[in-house]
């Protein structure tokens, strides 16, 4: 499959599922946004990126926390879930954008969230490299990935080699995605992430 083709399916699905998607996925979507949140401290000033937004169920857990959130997502259709969800909030913006192409300036953002969005990329390193493009030096980045896509070596080692330290690594059985905290580094080699859960996934 080609890299436009993939994206173009991902589109596609999201476009068909908008309106339904909620109705599926909020309970999975809301462990894994109250998982990352537990490892993130947030700052009224934080300027936050949500690549690959979805219909926007991140924007109410932090949009009187910090000072601006801006969500990007490939589907049209989606998008305009998640405006619905934002009409009232004056600091929460949504802009319908490739996540590996993105139409920010370089170091923007304090802090990224990648939640169900890797395993949707055709190329994972790639987008993880524009989102680090527009993050500030010293920002942290929340990436999930799919258990059924990655194994938990390979996730961890995809993040290294995008040169992100990964501070804690959350694995439950219970959450169909490992939820990783991870910050840029400049060292070739990182050290193993520390569990944050000691249960083995079943």
């Amino acid at each position: 499959m080609t890299h436009w083709k993939k994206k173009h399916q991902t589109m596609q699905h999201y476009n068909h599922t908008a309106s339904t998607y909620d109705a599926q996925y909020y309970e999975e979507q809301e462990a894994k946004i109250k998982t990352a949140l537990t490892q993130l401290t947030l700052k009224k000033q934080n300027l936050i990126l949500d690549a690959g937004c979805g219909t926007g169920l991140l924007f109410p857990h932090l949009t009187e926390k910090v000072k601006l959130l801006v969500g990007i997502d490939i589907s049209r259709q989606i998008l305009r879930q998640a405006k619905k969800r934002i009409k009232a909030q004056t600091n929460a913006a949504v802009v319908r954008a490739d996540t590996d192409s993105t139409p920010f300036k370089n170091n923007i953002f304090d802090i990224a969230f990648a939640i169900t969005l890797l395993q949707n990329t055709p190329k994972p390193s790639q987008t993880l490299n524009e989102i680090k493009r527009v993050t500030k030096q010293k920002a942290t980045i929340i990436a999930t990935g799919l258990k059924k896509t990655f194994s938990q070596q390979e996730f961890t080692r995809l993040l290294k080699r995008a040169r992100l330290k990964i501070t804690a690594l959350k694995q439950d059985k219970n959450l169909k995605e490992y939820v990783t905290t991870c910050t840029k580094s400049t060292k070739k080699t990182l050290k193993e992430p520390k569990q944050l859960c000691n249960s083995p996934e079943e």
